[in-house]
């Protein structure tokens, strides 16, 4: 019960982050379901690859809940989405099956990595130099590979990766985080669906598992990050969000620092 009651209160958490960053919350999902399993007796080979897969699955609740508001509010470039889709789906199943095979520990040391980095980027508020113009099919396509790879790797919904890149391209950030939100989803889902087959009859696996997703965990962050993406994404529209940003890379830089001297 104790556990359900955490997996409620990081869904709602975020939820928010992804309604007001377009960045899915799997930064904040991921660490907390790693340290859960941890005290759970889940084995070690299995653990951090069941965070990454189902902070993924979660996420394909909070980006529906997240994208509608966008929608209702005019936001989401859905041209842009369409061009990258096919990328976000390949370079996102393609992630998943290289990610398998990397041992648990050397995973939780890339995450440590890569949430250090991330952190250091939001406190810097640091953007690609100069600015793009949009490519073609072919290269939004490209770019939607690399995102869904790298997203693919940390359990996250792509907006890290996704929100920059649109920025870089001109793209207004009012617009940027609602389309980050929308491409978001065939990264979630694909996830999810790759996470499963990839795990399927792993020996340590914990019950209530269906390859490397670990449905409780999904039920608790779903019910409580649906409702609060929507809070988050409201929020987008009409508030100043650079505080919470610097407090969330704070919370980041933190997660990054105990993953490394693990």
């Amino acid at each position: 019960m104790f556990l359900f009651l955490m997996y409620l209160l990081v869904g709602a958490f975020a939820g928010l982050l992804a309604g007001l960053f377009g960045i899915g919350g799997g930064m904040v999902i991921v660490p907390v379901l790693i340290f859960s399993f941890i005290g759970a007796g889940v084995s070690p080979n299995v653990l951090t690859h069941m965070a990454v897969a189902t902070s993924l699955a979660s996420i394909v609740f909070t980006s529906i809940s997240s994208v509608w508001t966008h929608h209702r509010n005019n936001a989401v470039i859905w041209r842009i989405v369409k061009l990258m889709a096919l990328g976000l789906v390949a370079g996102t199943a393609i992630g998943v099956f290289f990610i398998s095979s990397v041992p648990g520990p050397v995973l939780q040391k890339l995450i440590g990595v890569f949430a250090l980095l991330l952190s250091i980027k939001m406190l810097l508020n640091w953007q690609p130099p100069g600015e793009g113009s949009e490519p073609g099919a072919v290269g939004l396509g490209v770019a939607g590979g690399v995102i869904g790879f790298g997203s693919s790797w940390f359990g996250i919904g792509g907006g890290t990766f996704t929100v920059p890149y649109l920025s870089w391209l001109r793209v207004s950030m009012r617009n940027a985080v609602a389309t980050s939100a929308a491409c978001g989803l065939p990264i979630a889902l694909v996830a999810t669906i790759t996470n499963i087959v990839a795990g399927w009859n792993h020996p340590n696996l914990p019950p209530w598992s269906t390859g490397y997703v670990y449905w409780p965990a999904v039920l608790g962050i779903a019910i409580a990050s649906v409702p609060s993406a929507r809070v988050g994404a409201k929020l987008a529209h009409s508030l100043d969000a650079k505080l919470l940003k610097k407090l969330f890379a704070v919370l980041l830089f933190v997660v990054g620092i105990r993953f490394l001297v693990a």
